[in-house]
């Protein structure tokens, strides 16, 4: 069929029949658009944002289903006020969920369509562990699933191809391993599980086993590419162009090829009789399982890489301790200003989007800034409350009046990755504001204060920090925390601090690993509190019980103590937060002076 011509002047509507006639045209009775790319990348090149594209939703997280009378976005709670007013209008409906990690949408496609009937999706972009519960949820339903399909392809005129920017390699004193002692280490992992050969996808585990870095992904220093690694040798398949000849020829020397990226399949499809393939079926697309010849054998463990990355070495430990204080100058810099311009605002107005220009461009000032980790999150009063809110110009709340301005925020440094959020007070606040605030911090400093077993999974630590809050009948509906890269990805696993996740074997808490603590109240229509440190595991002795951890609180900005109800905390709560401001005075004075000085040693000042 054709291809139709469709621009962005298109309305949602007028996608939505187009994919209808294409899907009528290719026998299909639903089609479903994940959020994911070839790789199960959290934030994607625009040529696999179809989902957005079609649906006009602009979350990190959701599903796209369309059938020939119904089309729905499946979503969880950090999106739905947002997917509320994104979807207003365009005739496909908000699909509530529990989590991003939900699998709702299978059984109502199991239930929805009739036995006959058939479900296209584009298996190149479809994980692997989803596939199979699509497959056998619809099996036994008589449904029929085609997975060699990409609608896509048949409406999206102008569809972006691969992205072109350049590879670049993360060298010393950054980059502490060398790329031959990373791919040893990888080796020595394959022979324990038995295997020759190991296939990676997923675009963080690449950048950090051959020590390079690219700009393909919004926010996160990766590029599009595939990896086969051999005991002797590995590929790496990136787009024609991207890796200059002088890296290339490093690369070589280091035992790694660079071939074309739609060479990996045909690359799985060469293997030859007695292989066997290393692969993690959670970081796997269906499309490239189905690659890999039935001759090879495929041994299933999560990426050993995946383990590799989130223990976070010593030397690599300095460089995040240093980034973090030059972040937190940076905060220091832009807080200061932003009381001046908060005290102004009635002569010069300020909104949410000069919020997210001068936090940038405070951090940007500083050494070793690459680019933000991600959209900053600027939401005043009621925008605060919707948990992933995105200020567009004109579009966005005047900061004006009395209430919270929630900031979340972070940077890519070549030294580290931070995310930050904190909260300040825009002219008179509430005692409920102040009630909210100390509920979230208690939980928040409950679990930067606890010491547990090393080898704890890590979604079991998600109740102390939601303890305080749910003491006072209240919850929240995102996890308390995620792993952080190292210049890499602001989201890492393979572990996170939150009730969505089963507490498996991957999941344990172990030296060197990065996360966030961050504990939020949210109230729709009112306002929303989230405050968030870094935190890094660190050992903590050996009793008769085994070796302890406890957490290193990496991130270094003043916590506002004009939001705080005093007489909710704790004596040993305030002594807490007292030693936190005089580590962050001590270590940020160095860094800043005049207005930013004087802003820093106010608000570190005890209770």
């Amino acid at each position: 069929m054709a291809a139709r011509d469709t621009t962005m002047t298109d309305t949602i509507p007028d996608r939505l029949a187009a994919l209808r006639q294409a899907m009528h045209h290719h026998g299909v009775d639903a089609v479903i658009v994940p959020s994911s790319d070839p790789h199960l990348s959290e934030y994607l090149p625009p040529r696999w944002k179809g989902r957005e594209w079609l649906s006009g939703f602009t979350g990190s997280v959701g599903t796209f289903i369309a059938t020939q009378d119904f089309a729905g976005v499946w979503t969880d709670g950090r999106y739905w006020t947002q997917a509320e007013s994104e979807l207003a209008g365009t005739g496909i409906a908000l699909m509530k969920i529990a989590s991003g990690a939900s699998t709702d949408y299978v059984a109502w496609l199991a239930d929805t369509l009739q036995a006959g009937q058939t479900v296209a999706v584009d298996g190149a972009v479809l994980g692997l562990a989803i596939a199979r519960l699509l497959q056998g949820a619809l099996d036994a339903k008589g449904i029929v699933l085609r997975t060699d399909a990409d609608l896509l392809d048949a409406v999206w005129r102008g569809r972006a191809g691969l992205p072109p920017e350049p590879v670049v390699e993360h060298m010393p004193p950054y980059a502490t391993m060398a790329r031959a002692d990373k791919l040893a280490a990888l080796h020595a992992a394959m022979r324990e599980q038995g295997a020759d050969r190991h296939v990676i996808s997923t675009l963080d585990d690449i950048a950090w086993l051959f020590n390079l870095r690219g700009s393909d992904v919004s926010f996160n220093p990766i590029f599009v590419s595939h990896a086969l690694v051999a005991l002797d040798h590995a590929t790496l398949f990136v787009a024609d162009g991207k890796v200059k000849p002088a890296l290339a020829a490093r690369l070589a020397a280091d035992g790694v090829t660079v071939a074309p990226y739609e060479r990996a399949a045909a690359a799985l499809a060469e293997l030859p009789p007695g292989t066997v393939l290393l692969l993690d079926p959670r970081r796997i697309t269906h499309g490239t399982r189905q690659a890999v010849p039935g001759h090879v054998k495929v041994v299933e463990a999560i990426n050993p890489t995946t383990f590799a990355k989130s223990r976070k070495s010593e030397a690599e430990a300095v460089h995040v301790r240093a980034t973090m204080e030059q972040d937190g100058a940076a905060l220091c810099e832009f807080f200061s200003w932003l009381e001046g311009a908060l005290a102004r605002r009635h002569e010069a107005p300020l909104d949410e989007v000069d919020i997210d220009r001068h936090i940038t461009a405070a951090r940007a000032r500083r050494p070793g800034f690459v680019s933000p980790s991600f959209g900053t999150i600027a939401g005043f009063q009621s925008n605060g409350a919707i948990m992933h809110y995105r200020a567009i110009e004109g579009q966005c709340a005047v900061i004006d009046g009395d209430g919270l301005l929630l900031i979340d925020s972070g940077g890519q440094y070549i030294g580290g990755t931070t995310d930050i959020t904190r909260v300040v007070p825009v002219g008179a606040i509430t005692a409920e504001h102040r009630r909210d605030f100390t509920l979230v911090l208690k939980g928040m400093m409950a679990l930067s204060a606890t010491r547990f077993p090393r080898g704890t999974k890590a979604p079991l630590l998600d109740a102390i920090a939601r303890a305080p809050i749910w003491a006072a009948g209240i919850d929240f509906g995102h996890g308390t925390g995620h792993g952080v890269g190292f210049f890499l990805n602001v989201h890492e696993g393979p572990h996170a601090i939150t009730p969505s996740m089963m507490p498996e074997p991957h999941t344990a808490m172990e030296p060197g690993m990065i996360t966030s603590i961050e504990p939020g109240i949210y109230r729709p229509g009112k306002w929303g509190i989230r405050i968030e440190n870094l935190v890094m595991n660190r050992a903590d002795g050996t009793t008769e019980f085994g070796e302890f951890l406890r957490f290193e609180t990496l991130t270094l900005c003043p916590i506002d103590t004009r939001c705080i109800d005093r007489t909710l905390l704790r004596d040993d709560e305030i002594a807490w937060l007292n030693d936190y401001h005089a580590t962050v005075r001590e270590r940020l004075a160095p860094w800043v002076d005049g207005a930013a000085l004087a802003w820093l040693n106010e608000r570190t000042q005890p209770l």
